[in-house]
């Protein structure tokens, strides 16, 4: 049995057990405007409806009731995993005041004595509720950064174990050929590459989200920039057979102001993921735009998988793209990085 009102399904719900009819009657009026109600009128039935699949926010529960009483009730959803974090308020008469330790002791939240003071029900269960609202944001919090601390030092520990198993065997093998001495220099230099990216990724956007990050603006040539930038992968491009094709206006220079560290380091992740993603033997299309708007923009494509409309602006949330990109390693924080503006009359994209 429950109370309806309108929207019913958006309000968080309450059970309330109790034995006697009145009493039940009583605190439907008092909550049926702000919250879904559900009642109970023994301990089994409200058992029943606190361990269906959608369980209540709250359950208000009379301590004295015929055959299983408050106490027992409480136990049972304690002792339940499914049930055992749902807040519950005992119910109870002036005399039994004395005995609500042992309702608390068994994991009640709080008590209201009867006869039932309708402002101190409404302020108990708004508070209650508030408090259950924020454990649960709290305990969401807590996985989803323990599943992104798992996330990130995966991705520090593999490039870390290739430059010590590469140093090991330089270390090791004295007759080791040039050719092959000189790759695992360069997949050294690969991996230490790819560390720092993420090593700074990660101090810049902390400094960002505790307001800390100084823009140091400076006159920079984006042609030049962009240069140095695919310049830099072109190694690492060419072992996964990609080409890397810039196109750069007629110009000689493209002169903007920006801070030429934060608005490289956001070129690298964006040419650092494009390589990740896109099939080899393929182009990767880098193009720098001079538009007519007073606006510069950068360009970077690739033949990669792509991500659909719908989640397109998901990615450049921190840590998502490694929850929508199933099989690749991959924290997010780099396109999260790119989305800072960090040219003045610069885009990137």
């Amino acid at each position: 049995m429950e109370t309806q009102s309108p929207l019913n399904s958006e309000r968080p719900t309450i059970l309330a057990v109790d034995d006697t009819p009145d009493n039940l009657a009583f605190i439907s009026g008092l909550l049926k405007d702000l919250y879904r109600v559900k009642v109970a009128n023994n301990g089994e039935k409200a058992l029943a409806i606190a361990g269906a699949e959608t369980p209540p926010a709250l359950i208000l529960l009379d301590v004295m009731m015929p055959g299983m009483d408050g106490y027992e009730v409480c136990r049972r959803l304690k002792s339940n995993p499914d049930t055992a974090k749902i807040p519950v308020i005992f119910l109870t008469a002036k005399a039994e005041v004395a005995d609500e330790q042992q309702g608390l002791s068994l994991g009640a939240v709080d008590y209201i004595t009867k006869p039932i003071s309708p402002p101190i029900l409404m302020a108990r269960v708004k508070t209650q509720l508030q408090l259950k609202a924020s454990y649960d944001e709290l305990q969401e919090l807590l996985a989803f950064r323990e599943d992104m601390t798992n996330m990130v030092v995966h991705d520090l520990r593999n490039p870390l174990s290739s430059i010590l198993l590469l140093t090991e065997m330089l270390m090791t093998y004295d007759q080791m050929p040039p050719e092959k001495k000189e790759k695992n220099l360069k997949m050294i230099l690969d991996n230490s590459h790819r560390l720092r990216l993420l090593i700074d990724d990660i101090l810049i956007r902390g400094k960002l989200e505790a307001g800390k990050l100084a823009l140091n603006r400076q006159s920079v040539d984006l042609i030049e920039l962009c240069r140095g930038a695919v310049a830099n992968i072109e190694d690492v491009a060419g072992r996964k057979n990609l080409e890397l094709a810039l196109t750069v206006p007629a110009q000689a220079t493209l002169t903007i102001s920006a801070d030429p560290m934060l608005l490289r380091r956001a070129l690298d992740n964006l040419l650092s993921n494009a390589i990740k993603f896109a099939p080899s033997g393929s182009q990767i299309q880098i193009t720098v735009e001079d538009r007519t708007d007073d606006t510069a923009a950068i360009a970077v494509a690739d033949n990669g998988p792509g991500v659909s409309a719908e989640l397109r602006q998901r990615i450049f949330e921190k840590y998502e793209i490694g929850t929508l990109m199933k099989g690749v390693s991959q924290t997010g924080l780099g396109l999260a990085f790119c989305n800072l503006h960090s040219a003045g009359r610069c885009s990137i994209v």
